[in-house]
């Protein structure tokens, strides 16, 4: 039962009431570091994503640029190249994209030779998941590379790379690169036909 007394000085206190939470909860420091977590950490968790991708990404691009230097440096270390060396080569390529997909990845492999008025003309080209370049057409190369009567051997690949977690980077990213070598064994490689 409720005394006139407490009767009385009811609605005082339900007044205060609001003000002394309000300062209770201003002054409570329980929740704060939850609370600052949970407005972190979106940005921690895309900074983190963000980082494995561009590892991933730049692993790639290091890996094709490995295949790029080697598929040229085996064919340059060689007087001719068959098919069945071709196939090898290619091999090769694929062993060193590991553990990435392979059938993202997409090489041409040409033969170059420059005529004594110094243009550059396609002798024999070898493709993996891409389209060979046609015997006989012009190529561009670099005009330092260009000596009147030379061969050289140029190698291009590329590589589809579509990242995991496409929130940030969506689409696909052509990670490429290209090399060009002389022969080292003769003053030409030839390419027999198959």
């Amino acid at each position: 039962m409720v005394t006139p007394m407490k009767a009385r000085f009811r609605p005082a206190m339900i007044r205060l009431m609001p003000e002394r939470l309000a300062k209770r909860f201003g002054a409570d420091q329980s929740g704060v570091s939850a609370v600052e977590f949970a407005l972190i950490l979106p940005i921690m968790l895309l900074l983190y994503f963000g980082a494995v991708e561009l590892g991933d990404a730049l692993t790639i691009k290091r890996k094709v640029t490995g295949v790029t230097s080697a598929l040229t440096d085996l064919v340059t270390q060689s007087k001719k190249v068959t098919d069945s060396d071709m196939g090898n080569i290619f091999k090769a390529a694929k062993t060193i994209m590991q553990p990435y997909d392979d059938g993202k990845l997409a090489i041409k492999v040409s033969g170059v030779r420059i005529d004594a008025n110094g243009k550059a003309t396609v002798a024999w080209s070898d493709a993996l998941n891409d389209s060979p370049l046609a015997k006989g057409s012009p190529i561009a190369l670099p005009a330092n590379l260009i000596e009147n009567d030379t061969f050289l051997v140029t190698t291009e690949v590329h590589y589809d790379y579509k990242p995991t977690f496409g929130y940030v980077m969506t689409g696909s990213f052509d990670l490429n690169d290209q090399y060009y070598m002389r022969p080292r064994l003769s003053a030409e490689v030839k390419r027999p036909a198959s």
